[in-house]
This record gives C-alpha cells, sequence and structure tokens, in this order.
C-alpha cells in the first residue's frame, strides 16, 4: 500500500512516500480503507521524537491518528461492523507505529464509530482527536446547562469543538481568540474576548456574575487566569499544562473512546458540531499540510485526503 512514513525520527522534510505492507487486522479489529486522514500537531510533534518518553514508537512510523473511511475487511469477532460500513475513529494503538496517512489503517472497534452522514469524509478525519479532547475535557470539568464555560484559544482544533459541544449541551461560552476570529466564535454561538494582558479584566467584564469551568488549550498566562476566574479549581482543565493538575485542575489526555465518538456523531448529525475544514492536501503533500500545522496560525482543521 502507499504510505508516507519516516525512517527514523525527523521532520516534514523526512517524511516520505513509500511502499509498505497492508496492516494485519487482529480479532477485534477491522481493515479501514482510508478516505482522509487528520492532521495534528501531535503528529509532527511526536516524528520529531517529542513524545518519545511517552510512547512506544516503532519504525518506518506511519503518522496519524484520525482517520476517516470505509471497512475493506473485520477481523475475528467483529460483529460491530461489515464491509462498506463508513467509519471514523481516533486510531491509537499501544505502540506507534501504522498511522492514518496510508491507503489502509488497521483499528480497534474500541476506537471507532460510524461516521456521521452529516459529515463529508474530509470533515469526519477532522474530528476525533480534537472532537474528544474537546469532548472529554468538558466531561472532566463537569461543563454543562447554565454555566458559563471560559475556553481559551477558542478558534482552535479543540477549542472550536469546545465551544460547540458546550453550547449545545446549554452552557453560555466565552472564548479568547484573535479579533479576527471574533465573527468565527460567534457563528459557533461564543462570545468572543481578546487574549492578552487584561484578559480577566475583560472577561469579568463580560461575565460579572462569575465563571463556572474553564478549560485551556494554549497555555502560559491562561492557566493562571483560568484559576483566578474559576473559584473551584477542580472545574479548571488544561490540554497544554501540568500545572492544571498541580493546581487541583486537571490535566486531559485525550483517550480512544467509541461511545464518546457516538456522541460527537449524535451531536453533528443534529447540526450541533461544524467541522471547519482550513486546508486539504492529497497524501503526498503530507510535508506541505504539516509545515502549515506548525505556523500554528490555522483556524479549523488541516486533512489529508487519500
Amino acid at each position: 500500500m502507499k504510505a508516507m512514513s519516516l525512517p527514523q525520527y525527523g521532520t516534514a522534510d523526512d517524511l516520505r512516500a513509500t511502499d509498505l505492507p497492508e496492516p494485519r487486522v487482529a480479532p477485534g479489529e477491522v481493515l479501514i480503507r482510508v478516505r482522509a486522514a487528520g492532521v495534528n500537531p501531535v503528529d509532527w510533534k511526536h516524528a520529531a521524537g517529542g513524545l518519545d518518553a511517552i510512547f512506544e514508537t516503532r519504525f518506518p512510523l506511519v503518522p496519524g491518528w484520525d482517520v476517516a473511511g470505509v471497512v475493506e475487511r473485520v477481523g475475528f469477532d467483529v460483529p460491530e461492523y461489515a464491509p462498506g460500513d463508513e467509519v471514523f475513529g481516533y486510531v491509537r494503538k499501544d505502540w506507534v507505529q501504522n498511522g492514518a496517512y496510508a491507503e489502509y489503517v488497521s483499528a480497534s472497534v474500541r476506537m471507532l464509530a460510524p461516521k456521521p452522514a452529516a459529515l463529508s469524509f474530509t470533515e469526519a478525519a477532522g474530528v476525533p482527536l480534537a472532537g474528544l479532547t474537546a469532548y472529554q475535557s468538558l466531561q472532566r470539568i463537569g461543563a454543562g446547562a447554565g454555566d458559563t464555560v471560559l475556553v481559551h484559544a477558542a478558534a482552535g482544533g479543540v477549542g472550536a469543538f469546545a465551544v460547540q459541544i458546550a453550547v449545545a449541551h446549554g452552557a453560555r461560552v466565552i472564548g479568547t481568540a484573535s479579533e479576527r476570529n471574533h465573527d468565527f466564535l460567534r457563528s459557533l454561538g461564543a462570545e468572543p474576548v481578546r487574549y492578552g494582558e487584561g484578559l480577566t479584566d475583560r472577561v469579568r467584564a463580560l461575565a460579572p456574575e462569575g465563571v463556572d469551568a474553564a478549560l485551556d488549550c494554549v497555555g502560559g498566562d491562561a492557566v493562571d487566569a483560568s484559576f483566578a476566574l474559576v473559584p473551584k479549581p477542580e472545574r479548571v482543565a488544561s490540554i497544554t499544562s501540568d500545572e492544571a493538575a498541580a493546581r487541583g485542575g486537571h490535566t486531559v489526555w485525550v483517550r480512544p473512546d467509541a461511545a464518546d465518538l457516538r456522541a460527537l456523531a449524535d451531536l453533528a448529525e443534529a447540526g450541533g458540531l461544524r467541522v471547519h475544514v482550513a486546508a486539504a492536501f492529497p497524501l503526498d503533500r503530507a510535508p506541505e499540510a504539516w509545515r502549515l500545522s506548525a505556523e500554528g496560525r490555522t483556524r479549523g482543521k488541516i486533512v489529508l485526503t487519500v
């Protein structure tokens, strides 16, 4: 099969189109013909060796944890799916090697859900990692109906999903972003506020009755602002900083979860979850997609089409 891979840790310049064997399909797994693969910053950070202390990595490394595609065949004891089913998922295995930047990827059914018909393959591939991160973080801090929730970097990949999920569950959302993204946040249902010096005062002016919960998607001063604004530390979560957990909040690392994926799919089907695809590249232009991702200015998701 065709795949993008690295022979060892490296950068976008080392990512190459290669021919690799089709993945094996273990019991409880399916083989997916990939139609689209999401690009996330963790892909190129891991490829550079930045997560070597956390994940066992084997080479050649095919990156990519987000997939949307069609079931090609099923392994032993897989009553959940049949060939031809459209699925999407967060494919994170016990070690990192055979990812979604390929024509085929195998995945456990615990990592998958039926693709929502409301989303194209390209849109669906942008959901799993970022969408699950947002969903699980909001669950951790109990964000729901009647809450005022502060989301930092609300126009980014995780933040935009967090805004929509919180709004769908009845929360009022205040989202930090640069002014060029304020109209985008309003379209998602959030009240935008400029980040930077004086943020806590600007948030208090918007919500004099207080902020009930906060999700940090950027780190740095956003962590301090969250704890300054939220009375209960256990209602603060960060996806970037260990400091949140050290101060009584939560540092969240996304987990594969089929039930959570189905919840996101249901929300998309109901019209409550839109996916803004900032750019879509063919598979062999994955290095270009990584460079765009590394610039850190993209609003929405970057996706590879296969």
